[in-house]
């Protein structure tokens, strides 16, 4: 969940490895850090610099002469140990040579801190990685003098530790080349010319270079600035080529919007257009999904699908799982894939599991990857991130192609998520008994989409008004029913994650089982009233909040008679009523944007969280 950079090269290597992390600023962070190596220095061989808060604040703590053309940066989310200065990485070993950055969760560092204690090794932070450091260094020193290379030393520590790692170290006395080591978090190089350089994100050397080299799990790499080389802990040569990257640096610019999130949530005509190119086969009125490896035979062999993601993405799932029951008639449903593998799952031969992830790298969901795997089950992805963990591992899948998304809150790369999901229910029905006028009339349906979000869109000042009025409660209720209530669940998380406001969604036939209790005028209601079969149910329950003094915020299409059941109403275009939820989303987005900017949130960055939760 945190942003590892390195880099070695003729440059500077300071101000090379501030620009990176602050590319990487969106991950979510508390600290930041940089460690540079300079020969040149017999007094200070490496120099350490770290600060708590943002890496401004990094930037700020810099002395004016920071030399040295190799070294290691981190942005730090908390997982062992406060956010503080002497928590932040890099860590730094007992004798000042060694310094680490790392992603992920060392499990046993408890026993490896007290080994180290009872040696008389002193250590100075609270975190779980600091005994890397300590381990390599002791390594570099050995018995009697006798002590191993940098990359060996760097195998042998790692040898002790388990968990999850992202490592990248610097040794002092080998100024030349920083060594890493991948295992369940993502870590890649960059080539340059005459250049090389280290990330666990490309955003991080987009500026730099598009060419990088993604390491595997078990993956060494020496890296200098001729080059690199990669091995396993058994000193195997291993071969990776670089392959290059689909990303610019203006994708990664704010483009004159205000906020990134604004940006995304903006760029989502245009990006769903992207996305449905050259996957609509009007011939046979279905998907094509080449990348599922799933010929039609093979589809029609499954009789039930499970999907699973984490936060946003299960909520994406569950509303996937109602197109899919609807268009291809097969039993569907979601659930956290971050429980999925503890409850020890009866894995299917005939069921068809989706997982679901932004970037790729979701630990939760990748473990649950690797579950089904083992135990013989077919499983596909839904992924954004071109050449990520899981995106690798799967049996197949559908690439979101929604481009980067900076923001923490998702926006536009759930709308691809949810509209991938329409396109798998599509091919998935077309093998069973949805006719082929219904492929038809779902395909014009799809087709309609990017336009008719930009007339939500277009309707942006209206949105922003009601979101000032929710702003001012301390607690909200979002409430849809059937096909609406993964609308809700959305709604809620996106509102709550930015605005630091509670936001609970219901389904609205359980408000009168208990949460009706709630209702009053301090706590306002956003209800998802589509013109379904389920309208004048809605508006039953509509009416119920408005009899107890509550408002009633509502979603609705045009044409719909609200009555006095709302106090609000923001309309959204019709489409079919199985892609309905697809648009009825949107709306949410702003709603919770414009809520958190009113507030003065740091709408782009909200505390606690980060966008790629690559730990348990």
């Amino acid at each position: 969940m945190c942003g590892i950079v390195g880099y070695v090269g003729p440059q500077q290597a300071a101000p090379v490895l501030v620009e990176g992390l602050t590319r990487l600023e969106y991950r979510g962070y508390d600290s930041a850090g940089i460690a540079v190596a300079n020969p040149r220095s017999t007094a200070h061989p490496s120099r350490v610099v770290r600060a708590k808060g943002r890496v401004r604040d990094l930037e700020a703590a810099l002395p004016a002469r920071l030399a040295g053309t190799a070294g290691i940066g981190h942005t730090r989310w908390a997982t062992h140990g406060e956010p503080s200065e002497r928590n932040a990485h890099p860590h730094t070993s007992f004798d000042g040579r060694v310094h680490v950055v790392h992603n992920g969760i060392i499990d046993n560092f408890a026993t490896l801190r007290a080994r180290l204690a009872a040696d008389g090794v002193e250590l100075a932070s609270d975190t779980d990685t600091e005994v890397v450091a300590h381990l390599v260094a002791r390594e570099l020193a050995g018995q009697d003098g006798k002590g191993l290379g940098f990359e060996d030393a760097v195998r042998a520590a790692v040898a002790q530790v388990d968990g999850t790692y992202a490592l990248a170290v610097l040794d002092a006395q080998a100024p030349d080349r920083v060594v890493v080591a991948r295992n369940g978090s993502p870590l890649l190089l960059g080539v340059g010319d005459g250049e090389m350089f280290v990330a666990s994100d490309a955003a991080a050397i987009v500026r730099h270079t598009s060419q990088v080299v993604l390491l595997d799990d078990g993956d060494f790499a020496s890296v200098t600035a001729d080059g690199f080389r990669t091995f396993t802990a058994d000193e195997e040569h291993t071969a990776r080529d670089a392959v290059t990257i689909d990303l610019t640096v203006e994708e990664l610019e704010l483009g004159g919007h205000a906020h990134f999130m604004h940006k995304e949530i903006h760029e989502q005509p245009e990006s769903v257009e992207r996305m449905l190119s050259g996957r609509l086969d009007d011939r046979f009125g279905t998907a094509k999904l080449d990348g599922l490896n799933l010929d039609p035979r093979a589809m029609r062999r499954f009789a039930r699908v499970k999907i699973l993601g984490c936060g946003s993405a299960y909520y994406v799932g569950q509303l996937g799982a109602s197109m899919i029951e609807d268009l291809a008639r097969i039993p569907a449903d979601a659930e956290p894939a971050s429980e999925f593998r503890y409850r020890n799952p009866i894995i299917e031969p005939s069921t068809l599991y989706v997982v679901v992830s932004q970037s790729g790298e979701t630990a939760d969901t990748l473990f649950a990857v690797r579950e089904i795997q083992r135990k013989g089950g077919t499983v596909v992805g839904l992924v954004n991130a071109v050449g990520s963990s899981i995106a690798r591992e799967v049996d197949g899948g559908i690439y979101l192609h929604a481009g980067p998304e900076v923001a923490v809150a998702s926006t536009k790369a759930l709308t691809h998520m949810s509209v991938g999901f329409a396109l798998l229910a599509l091919a998935l029905g077309r093998v069973r008994d949805l006719s082929f006028a219904d492929g038809t009339r779902i395909i014009a349906g799809l087709r309609a989409i990017p336009g008719q979000i930009a007339q939500v869109l277009a309707d942006e000042e209206d949105l922003a008004a009601a979101a000032r009025d929710l702003s001012a409660a301390a607690s909200l209720f979002f409430v849809g029913r059937v096909r609406g209530y993964p609308v809700a669940r959305e709604g809620a998380q996106k509102f709550k994650e930015i605005t630091y406001r509670h936001a609970e969604a219901y389904p609205t036939s359980e408000l009168k089982h208990g949460p009706l209790a709630l209702i009053s005028p301090e706590l306002p209601t956003v209800a998802i009233v589509p013109d379904d079969d389920l309208l004048e149910r809605n508006l039953t329950a509509a009416q119920e909040i408005r009899a107890r003094g509550g408002s009633v915020v509502a979603i609705t299409h045009p044409g719909v008679d609200l009555g006095d059941a709302a106090t609000q109403r923001i309309e959204v275009p019709r489409n079919e009523v199985e892609l309905d939820p697809i648009l009825l989303t949107v709306p949410t987005q702003l709603l919770g944007y414009h809520a958190a900017v009113a507030l003065g949130e740091d709408v782009d960055r909200p505390r606690n969280l980060a966008k790629s939760v690559t730990v348990e």
